[in-house]
């Protein structure tokens, strides 16, 4: 009873904490409000920082509340052991690339077609842990793969819509921004947590001290991407302009959501992740129709989704047998 709850409790924080990250994400990059709009640059490096210290937390936890037992788990693991905190560079650097895409996507996007269109990350997770961890994909997978691809083409399938030419121009232009970044996010999503998983089988640290040293190369590599890219502004207005309390909301959502997954890959299994998932997207699309109003569904898309939901459900069912499910 105990292991069922605890099942469906990380379910049930994963549609949350997905749902309301997109919502909200997306609702901080709209807003339109006084003074200068919130850095996404900074909100990547904030997030990261605020991961690094929740999982120390819990390794303080893990080693019964003792700052000695602390202090040397995190020298020797850490510290001592530079290659093989190296190794979390290339999939840090990666992970951080995504994270800023993501930001990109949504400003670009409906929170409703982002959803459908980032579920090809199970796509690209497929084939990279083909290629990479020599695992084999059953007939139902790859029909689900098929099945995945024309729903996302449907969904972002081009409709008549009416508004001016330019409005119409700006907002194809916009879309196609919105899309681009999606897409290589799924590519990067892809790679990164294939070689993560890679990394964390050939190891025996805690999935907690890996996360830490994800954090550390994310926060490196994130301050470049804020000094690159952002440094005038920052030495302007500062790191921290724009943020109020919807920032801080969608940092702390960002920082949450690879425990969540830690917590779904550990107590549950791909077909409830699949549900999790397809009630995520519905959500999205009610909210970001009714409450956003910042997406009118057509008959296409409501296509596309209904095919990209059944994908996620069929690939995780023939994903339970296997003796290496997939954590796409």
């Amino acid at each position: 009873m105990a292991s069922s709850r605890l099942k469906y409790l990380s379910l049930g924080v994963l549609v949350f904490q997905t749902t309301t990250l997109v919502l909200t994400m997306r609702y901080s990059r709209t807003l339109q409000g006084e003074g200068p709009r919130y850095l996404a640059s900074s909100a990547v490096v904030t997030a990261e920082l605020l991961k690094i210290l929740t999982c120390v937390m819990l390794v303080y936890r893990d080693h019964s509340y003792s700052f000695r037992a602390l202090n040397s788990i995190v020298t020797q693991e850490i510290l001592n052991k530079p290659m093989e905190t190296l190794k979390l560079a290339i999939p840090s650097g990666i992970y951080t690339l995504q994270n800023n895409l993501l930001y990109v996507a949504l400003s670009n996007l409906d929170a409703a077609t982002y959803q459908v269109t980032y579920q090809l990350k199970i796509l690209t997770t497929a084939l990279f842990s083909v290629f990479m961890l020599g695992r084999r994909l059953g007939v139902y997978q790859w029909l689900s793969l098929l099945i995945l691809m024309a729903g996302v083409a449907l969904v972002q399938w081009p409709t008549d819509s009416p508004g001016a030419p330019e409005e119409q121009q700006l907002s194809a232009g916009s879309q196609f921004v919105g899309v681009v970044a999606v897409l290589v996010a799924c590519c990067s999503s892809g790679f990164a947590g294939v070689y993560f998983e890679k990394i964390l089988k050939e190891t025996k640290q805690s999935v907690w001290i890996r996360n830490i040293q994800l954090g550390l190369f994310g926060m490196v590599f994130g301050l470049m991407g804020v000094f690159v890219y952002d440094g005038d502004r920052v030495r302007e207005s500062g790191m921290f302009q724009g943020y109020n309390g919807l920032t801080w909301t969608v940092v702390a959502l960002q920082a949450l959501g690879g425990l969540v997954i830690a917590a779904v890959i550990k107590y549950a299994d791909n077909i409830l992740k699949g549900f999790a998932t397809s009630l995520s997207i519905i959500l999205s699309t009610l909210i970001s129709f009714f409450w956003l109003e910042d997406f009118e569904p057509s008959s296409v898309f409501f296509l596309g989704a209904m095919l990209v939901i059944v994908a996620t459900f069929l690939y995780g069912y023939e994903g339970r047998p296997s003796p290496n499910p997939s954590r796409a």
